[in-house]
């Protein structure tokens, strides 16, 4: 008798777990973000997440988790989270995997995430305070090499695109500047607007409401062409020094989720992409679109740690983490 009611009791279990997931999703989803608020990720989910509220019929709620450029944040996805679908993260490359390029002591690999959608991939920007002396990036410049390592420029974190990108733009040009690392890239133009530090090495969706508010200045984008948002500001290129860099922010949860909440999340995406309520939105923010779905999402991600493994080769005796 007992087996019996146990076995019923099981299956019971079972007609109820299945039941829940083909209703996902039945509770709010909880978002891990691994930077500072008002940074990238912030913006993204500022962005995304009334949309996907809308389809899903359920709440996101963002979970701040600074430290360790996002690394904190990814590990408790990758290696703690529930692998149930109610709990998800902004990913944003470089810095999800430059932290374990850089830095062995980093437990995950992007191979421990599900990739669900690349949303942007927003350019690099420089920004200064509205009444630094620098007006043009030619003048940032000049600066720089008349005081080699002075100039102080901030970025995202050790590891993150801003770093990367100025390590770049220190090998391209022949200068150096004084990096100084910040928990996410809020935390960083916001040093710049209030003096703190001469630059900040950005991006420009995050940094575009203070620059069309009067609040920071442009100097220089770090893009092919010139950005719409702001067609006065001038890409690196122009005034000689090829440097395209810029972040990619999308969305990831832990691998191994169930196939049903992964379907849901991968077509509210695909369903968000073609609103073009959303498209707006996101032009409104000067972020520029760059869908990719599942799949195409992983491939990118695994193509981006090749990039950086090649570059942390060549400059790691002189960066290396400390």
């Amino acid at each position: 008798m007992k087996k019996a009611i146990v076995a019923v009791f099981m299956v019971l279990v079972v007609i109820t777990a299945s039941f829940g997931q083909a209703n996902y999703p039945t509770k709010p989803i909880t978002v891990l973000q691994g930077f500072s608020p008002g940074g990238g990720s912030d913006q993204l989910a500022q962005l995304t997440q009334p949309f996907l509220e809308k389809i899903l019929g359920k709440s996101f709620i963002n979970q701040y988790i600074p430290g360790a450029t996002g690394g904190i944040a990814w590990f408790q996805l990758a290696k703690q989270s529930p692998k149930d679908g109610y709990t998800i993260s902004i990913t944003n490359t470089p810095m999800l995997m430059t932290n374990y390029i850089m830095n062995p002591d980093f437990k995950y690999t992007i191979h421990d995430f599900e990739p669900i959608a690349n949303v942007v991939t927003d350019p690099g920007i420089i920004v200064v305070n509205k009444d630094s002396p620098y007006k043009t990036v030619q003048d940032f410049l000049a600066a720089a090499k008349e005081k080699p390592g002075q100039l102080t420029v901030g970025n995202s974190g050790t590891g993150g695109d801003d770093f990367f990108t100025t390590l770049i733009v220190q090998k391209i040009t022949g200068l150096k500047f004084q990096m100084v690392p910040f928990s996410g890239d809020g935390p960083s133009w916001q040093a710049a607007m209030a003096g703190k530090i001469d630059a900040s090495f950005n991006n420009l969706g995050i940094t575009y409401a203070q620059v069309k508010a009067g609040n920071l200045r442009a100097l220089a984008i770090f893009a092919e062409e010139r950005n719409p948002a702001l067609p006065d500001v001038p890409t690196l290129k122009e005034v000689g020094f090829h440097v395209v860099s810029g972040s990619s922010r999308g969305y990831s949860a832990p691998k191994g989720i169930p196939a049903i909440a992964k379907e849901k999340l991968l077509s509210a995406f695909a369903e968000m992409a073609k609103n073009p309520d959303f498209v707006k939105a996101a032009a409104n923010m000067a972020l520029p679109l760059d869908i990719k779905i599942g799949d195409d999402y992983g491939k990118y991600l695994q193509e981006q740690e090749e990039i950086f493994k090649a570059v942390w080769d060549e400059v790691k005796d002189q960066y290396r983490t400390k």
